[in-house]
């Protein structure tokens, strides 16, 4: 049992839904040399989030990015507001997407559909650098 972990820190982006997965790919050259095995990949932030979506279409994530605002508005009568008023709806939107994606590996690769990729859904609109956990677990080729 062969096990990977590393800690990464993506550059600052709008808010927004961002393909990361060729990011994650390049922290992690080992991978190719995994049989069969598994990657997590966990956001260490409360106002952005991890998922699995469209990869192809880039208004997929536009219109990800609409969909939560609409869900999470900033006009909601919020309590916590001390950090701006793009702060508490970044927590909901974190909340209903998620901290984290957990992906199959096979033959050194991630297992994604054809057209599946992983998201950085950063909801802030400046929420600076974002710092990502990647453990990978698994069983090495030739072993």
């Amino acid at each position: 049992m062969q096990w990977i972990q590393r800690t990464i820190q993506l550059r600052p982006r709008r808010r927004g839904c961002h393909l990361i997965t060729s990011e994650i790919m390049d922290s992690l050259p080992e991978l190719a040399d995994m049989e069969v095995g598994m990657l997590t990949v966990f956001i260490q932030h409360t106002s952005a989030s991890l998922t699995l979506n469209e990869n192809a279409d880039p208004d997929v994530r536009v219109d990800m990015e609409m969909a939560l605002s609409r869900i999470a508005s900033e006009n909601l009568p919020y309590v916590h507001t001390c950090e701006g008023p793009d702060d508490m709806p970044a927590h909901v939107k974190s909340s209903l997407t998620g901290s984290s994606v957990t992906v199959p590996i096979t033959a050194g690769r991630p297992a994604l559909g054809t057209w599946q990729g992983v998201y950085l859904c950063e909801h802030r609109n400046h929420g600076g650098g974002r710092r990502l956990v990647l453990t990978a677990w698994g069983q090495a080729m030739n072993d």
